[in-house]
């Protein structure tokens, strides 16, 4: 009989946990500013340039295959509410290897993701303040994300939920103009009328072809970065066994609102060709519609996107650094918690990394290019730990046959889903390589991979030995104790 092991309650003035602060609602919104990422908003343009109509199926396609991930996590999580994220279950179920990799990845990808969101804030400032210095935005909206979240859990969460409502709002302000001009024959003053048909009038929903419908994937990934950011709640949820499977339940229904019904209202109020690639689409559907102030409230909307991502950054790499140095693989000034229960020496150490986003723009002036290398790293990186969330679930499968029967929140498909999920990663990858811009990064990123094999090795030459590896044992590196979990 395996009983599930509940986390011990912390009482106040218990610094020694991460406390149990989010309420639903923040799971929820949280969950949704994590579907909607800052792509969505600016690269969808050139999405659309790049695969025409068939862009709806692109997003669909990553969306569905995400939805199974999370589904994965969502099953391991929920089998030991000792697990704190996803670092956790990797650690415990592949090996210390897996939890070591998979913790200072993500921390990376958070960090890379914020300083794109970084790069974008300081580009979107210069609407209002174009006389600026590109290096003041990012050191304010810094300054401002490390202030909000020393101060409590509850905050970030308070903060994430007004960001997230924001995007809400301004897609659903889209999606409800767009039927509107549709029901209404709009006419551009291009002469274009705005017909549902427009998807597939000019030139079919392939206009370019499969090569065409394959470079959508290449920026279209980034678009969902972060939507796994629920699984680094896990430990600061007040009740995930109800709040975690709602909020991974409902993915599917985001992607279609937030992600397919914004692109089809686009581009039957503007046909695809007349999207221009470095302009937002959103943008451009507001200002047909007559609203002169739409190009200063869409920018508003994108500059709280790229914030909102920014802080959820800020949040998880701080969560991430915790877990590390609790397992002995991070410095240990790492796992010590605030008198408000929050890592803030995490908190510290990511907001100055993030400020390499200030650097990086001074090495690279141009900002679009900059933002460019820096997200199709970012988008490896995810299907990096992506993929070893998968690989754990497999893991899962084969050690743990008892919780998985007992589990009441089971993964459709199963290990064979989880195989199709890995064979889309790849392919991914793949077609990464066929672009110029998009394959330096691609070329880049291994430098990562070897740096922590480097410090992995580092880390285990420095850790005491340990006894040999056995169910349920410290593993044979010395890397900390595992997770203490339930065993068949």
């Amino acid at each position: 009989m395996n009983n599930k092991v509940s986390p011990a309650s912390p009482g106040p003035h218990d610094n020694d946990h991460l406390q149990r602060s989010l309420s639903n609602r923040h799971i929820q919104l949280i969950a949704i500013g994590g579907a909607i990422g800052t792509g969505l908003f600016m690269g969808s343009g050139k999405t659309i340039s790049l695969a025409g109509p068939s862009i709806i199926f692109v997003y669909m396609m990553i969306g569905f295959v995400l939805f199974f991930v999370m589904r994965a996590m969502g099953e391991l999580l929920l089998s030991n509410l000792q697990y704190k994220s996803f670092i956790d279950f990797a650690a415990d179920l592949l090996g210390p290897w897996a939890g070591f990799f998979t913790g200072w990845t993500y921390w990376f990808c958070w960090i890379i993701t914020g300083i794109a969101d970084v790069i974008a804030i300081s580009a979107y400032s210069q609407f209002w303040f174009p006389g600026l210095p590109q290096w003041a935005p990012a050191l304010a909206c810094v300054g401002l994300l490390l202030s909000l979240n020393l101060l409590t859990v509850k905050l970030f969460g308070e903060i994430e939920f007004w960001f997230a409502m924001i995007k809400i709002v301004a897609i659903v302000a889209l999606v409800s103009t767009g039927i509107y001009m549709v029901c209404v024959h709009f006419v551009s003053p291009a002469g274009r009328t705005a017909n549902v048909a427009n998807l597939w009038n000019d030139g079919g929903m392939f206009p370019h072809g499969w090569m065409g419908f394959f470079a959508g994937f290449q920026i279209a990934v980034f678009a969902f970065a972060g939507v796994e950011l629920v699984g680094t709640t896990a430990a600061e949820a007040k009740d995930p066994e109800r709040t975690l499977p709602r909020a991974i339940n409902s993915i599917p229904l985001r992607i279609i609102f937030f992600y397919v019904f914004s692109l089809i209202a686009i581009m039957a109020v503007t046909p695809w060709r007349d999207i221009v690639p470095g302009k937002s689409p959103f943008v451009e559907l507001f200002v047909l519609a007559g609203l002169p102030a739409a190009a200063g409230v869409i920018n508003f909307v994108v500059l709280t996107s790229a914030a909102s991502s920014a802080n959820s950054g800020v949040f998880s790499t701080s969560r991430m650094l915790f877990g590390l140095a609790e397992k002995g693989v991070a410095p240990g000034r790492f796992a010590k918690l605030s008198g408000r229960g929050v890592p803030s020496s995490g908190l510290v150490f990511s907001c100055t990394c993030l400020l390499g986003g200030a650097l990086l723009m001074w090495v690279i002036p141009d900002l679009v290019e900059a933002f460019t290398l820096v997200t199709t790293v970012s988008a490896i990186l995810y299907m990096f730990v992506w993929s070893l969330i998968l690989l754990s679930y497999i893991a899962y499968r084969r050690q743990r046959p008892g919780l998985h029967a007992a589990s009441k929140y089971k993964m459709p498909g199963g290990v064979w889903m989880c195989g199709v999920c890995l064979a889309f990663f790849a392919g991914i990858v793949v077609l990464l390589s066929f672009e110029a811009d998009t394959r330096q990064a691609l070329i880049a990123t291994p430098a990562w991979f070897v740096l922590l094999v480097l410090a992995y090795r580092f880390v285990r030459r420095q850790a005491p030995t340990a006894h040999p590896s056995g169910a349920g044992d410290a593993s044979a590196s010395g890397l900390g104790t595992r997770v203490a979990t339930e065993r068949s």
